[in-house]
């Protein structure tokens, strides 16, 4: 495997400084915003500032060395499959690899930072948060050796979602393609349904099955610490459609307000399709007490016909699940308003780097590279037995035969879409994107509050 001068410049840099002390001296419009929108959220700037490593010639010996990764995936099938894709990397470097996943990731890495007792590297899932840490000093930009073999390993799309003021920090490691919905495949064709091509027959549809007794929705946004954000999803999925993509740039940068009219159309109109009679089904009772990935067996079993969620939300269907056509479980793209306008919204994670060190940067560099995101996607679909991994990677060159067609097929929306807009709650400031978008959320699902309420307090929690 290729292995960058950058990701071991500081230990062959200081092999030379050694030596010289000794007498021997030596010598398509894809992204949410360009780099700068990426990360404009926010307008505080950095109280340090970090030099990336100078390049070297050597490549030092990484044996014995180690390196803690910590990131929110925390279940067997995705917390051990990128443990796996890890060890596959430690078994060739010598270097020991430790990843610890946690679902309430985003409150625990505040307070790891805050504390000075940081990871080596973080998997972050919001660009925005990564943005804020950048701006406060607290993780290095990368080596311009690793940046360069990052920039060649993923499409520059993504990469823009970890840079931030003009500066790399970030390397992508994931992505998630998120305007889908999943449906079962006999409840369809027992009904007669076809699949809808725009907003309105998919209302039309939901309407229909009502009327024949079927339910057509299974929704949960409970998610620990995280609860909340399935809503947020839909709320990005139907600003890009109602508004377009420029209103969806300027909203996330808070170039208009939170609490414009248009977004309180669009949390109405959600809201007002849950709660129609008989559209949802929630397996914990209630939509805000329904953990997200607990829609599966429902789906499976027939309790409801459709389930909008992310790529990843094959990794929650019940193990021996057949997907496609002729599956039980398949999938339609999230229907916009306008058949003739396709917009998708993604998502992923990205890690950075709070150490400075050449095994950090080998480990960092690894993440980013097609040998990383085949050994993870091998390794998640083996333990899933087979059938969708619920893992994806938009990274250039991997093997893409480890892959089933259904989600070699979500790889090339992609990596083609038109028009492809990063999840806007993960690009805002995080006491937004990963606070009040979130709580207020569950408090309008609730009925505590009403729509222009939540929109209000989320829009007076936004950072001065």
């Amino acid at each position: 495997m290729r292995r960058s001068r950058g990701a071991f410049a500081l230990l062959a840099a200081l092999a030379l400084v050694a030596a010289a002390c000794s007498g021997d001296a030596g010598a398509p419009e894809t992204t949410s915003a360009p780099a700068e929108g990426t990360t404009s959220t926010t307008k505080a700037q950095p109280t340090t500032t970090q030099a990336a490593p100078e390049p070297a010639d050597e490549e030092p010996d990484l044996a014995g060395t180690k390196v803690t990764v910590f990131g929110p995936e925390s279940s067997d099938e995705e917390a051990g499959s990128l443990q796996d894709a890890l060890d596959v990397f430690a078994a060739e470097t010598g270097i020991e690899i430790v990843y610890t996943g946690a679902r309430d990731f985003s409150d625990q890495i505040n307070a790891q930072a805050a504390g000075g007792n940081p990871p080596d590297i973080a998997v972050f899932p919001q660009p925005g948060k990564l943005a804020d840490f950048a701006r406060q000093g607290l993780i290095l930009p990368l080596p311009d050796d690793v940046d360069a073999a990052v920039q060649a390993n993923w499409p520059a799309a993504w990469n823009a979602f970890g840079n931030v003021d003009g500066t790399q920090y970030g390397i992508p490691t994931k992505a998630d393609l998120k305007s889908l919905v999943w449906y079962n495949v006999q409840g369809f064709a027992d009904g007669g349904y076809e699949i809808p091509q725009t907003w309105d027959e998919l209302k039309a549809l939901t309407n229909q099955m009502i009327a024949d007794g079927v339910t057509p929705w299974c929704v949960g946004i409970e998610s620990g610490p995280a609860t909340g954000w399935p809503f947020t999803d839909w709320v990005e999925d139907l600003t890009l459609r109602f508004q377009g993509p420029e209103f969806y740039d300027q909203w996330v940068a808070h170039e208009i307000p939170f609490n414009t009219p248009e977004m309180e159309a669009i949390w109405t109109e959600i809201l007002d399709l849950w709660n129609t009679p008989g559209a949802v089904f929630a397996a914990g009772g209630s939509i805000a007490a329904t953990p997200f990935g607990d829609n599966g067996v429902p789906l499976v079993e027939g309790d409801c016909m459709m389930h909008r969620q992310a790529s990843f939300f094959a990794a929650f269907l019940p193990e021996g699940t057949t997907t496609g056509p002729d599956g039980q479980i398949n999938t339609f793209y999230f229907p916009a308003v306008d058949p003739n306008t396709r917009p998708v919204l993604g998502a992923g994670t990205l890690v950075a780097a709070f150490r400075d060190a050449p095994e950090v940067w080998a480990v960092m560099e690894y993440f980013s590279t097609p040998e990383y995101a085949t050994n993870r996607q091998k390794a998640q679909a083996a333990r899933k037995g087979g059938g969708l991994s619920g893992f994806l990677s938009a990274a250039n060159g991997q093997d893409m035969s480890a892959y089933q067609p259904l989600e070699q097929g979500f790889i090339e929306i992609l990596l083609t879409a038109d028009v492809v807009r990063f999840d806007g709650s993960d690009l805002m400031p995080a006491a937004v994107g990963a606070g009040t978008f979130w709580t207020e959320a569950t408090s309008v699902v609730n009925g505590e509050k009403t729509v222009k309420e939540a929109l209000d307090a989320i829009e007076a929690s936004w950072p001065s």
